[in-house]
């Protein structure tokens, strides 16, 4: 009987002997995603591509989610969207945002548009590109409050997620560096050309500006008003810093000079675009103005003197506009209206 046994014995270790390893898959091969290009009009400068960062079709639908998703909030109430709103040019609707715990931010939402050719970005331009931009409102207290290990730990316990960052990025992994790379890629998508002023501008297009719209663009590039020198170019901005003299102290927030330190920038703030100003009220870094009537009212009598004043604004308090001249100007910057930029469904939630 024992002996019995122990044949018994010996034929379950020969046949557990036998038994293969389970097969280990092999590596996945690393997944190569779609490369998109930029189709735009003939007067606009050729986009910047992040050579770190080329946009593909994966990543810029993998950067939509992201831009939607609560979860990169601290308690999953907040997404990018909630103070960016496409309705309103990518701005927000307030004076300052409120973040999760109910407190308010100190600056007015810049709206996200034609963001591929800022490389400052911010009021005080402490950003240079949309990814480094995109890392700062998750773990502000004042903002989405997140810790980024813990918004990267929620990214990564979604199935879905773990493929399209494997799509996005060609292998597998999510980091906060693949966080805000494909939300970069999403942003450079945000392309404002379908105004009335891009028509009139298109050579050939049978489009053109009404009287006063003209008398309003004869005097946007005027040194009349000299709002070209600010606001140059097809993009509306020249993406650099003025004190444009809101205030003749700056106490309260001291612009740029907070990122540079040097006393030449107290009181600078970055020139935002007009494109879409239609809707991206109040104005300012601080919001200071509801309306565009309140913005050509400070512009035309309303300018404080300060040491770093820009001297483009240097006229006795402001250029003096009278009634007729600021309804001109109005009615073209209501040109600049891109009404498909902010119904285009491809920048909206994704399903």
């Amino acid at each position: 009987m024992k002996r019995l046994g122990f044949i018994v014995w010996l034929m379950v270790f020969a046949v557990a002997g036998c038994k293969k390893d389970k097969p280990v898959p092999p590596p996945q091969a690393p997944y190569e995603p779609t490369p998109v290009s930029f189709d735009l009009p003939v007067y606009f400068p050729q986009l910047p591509i992040p050579a770190d960062n080329p946009p593909t079709e994966e990543g810029i639908a993998l950067g939509r989610k992201l831009f939607y998703d609560t979860r990169l909030s601290g308690d999953n109430s907040q997404s990018c969207a909630s103070c960016h709103i496409q309705a309103f040019g990518f701005s927000d609707t307030v004076t300052f945002s409120i973040g999760i715990d109910g407190l308010p931010g100190k600056r007015n939402a810049m709206p996200i548009i034609n963001v591929g050719w800022m490389d400052r970005l911010f009021w005080d331009g402490r950003a240079t590109r949309p990814a480094h931009q995109a890392t700062f409102p998750v773990a502000d207290p004042l903002e989405m409050h997140a810790d980024w290990d813990d918004v990267v730990s929620k990214l990564q316990a979604d199935a879905d997620y773990e493929e399209m960052f494997r799509k996005a990025f060609r292998t597998a992994g999510i980091t906060k560096d693949r966080v805000v790379k494909a939300i970069e890629q999403f942003e450079l998508t945000m392309l404002s050309y379908h105004s009335k002023t891009d028509s009139v501008t298109m050579p050939g297009s049978g489009v053109f500006y009404t009287d006063l719209e003209q008398e309003g663009f004869d005097l946007f590039y005027s040194e009349r008003a000299d709002c070209f020198h600010c606001h140059s170019g097809i993009l509306f901005t020249d993406n650099l810093f003025h004190n444009n003299g809101l205030d003749s102290v700056h106490d309260a927030d001291k612009g740029l000079y907070n990122v540079t330190h040097d006393d030449a920038d107290i009181g600078k703030f970055k020139t935002p675009t007009l494109r879409n100003i239609e809707f991206t009220a109040p104005y300012m870094h601080d919001g200071r103005f509801k309306t565009l009537d309140e913005v050509l009212d400070f512009y035309a009598s309303g300018v404080q003197v300060s040491p770093t004043l820009d001297p483009l604004m240097s006229h006795q308090g402001g250029i003096q506009l009278d009634a007729h001249e600021k309804e001109a100007l109005k009615a073209f910057l209501l040109t600049l209206s891109d009404r498909h930029f902010l119904e285009n469904p491809d920048f909206a939630k994704p399903d």
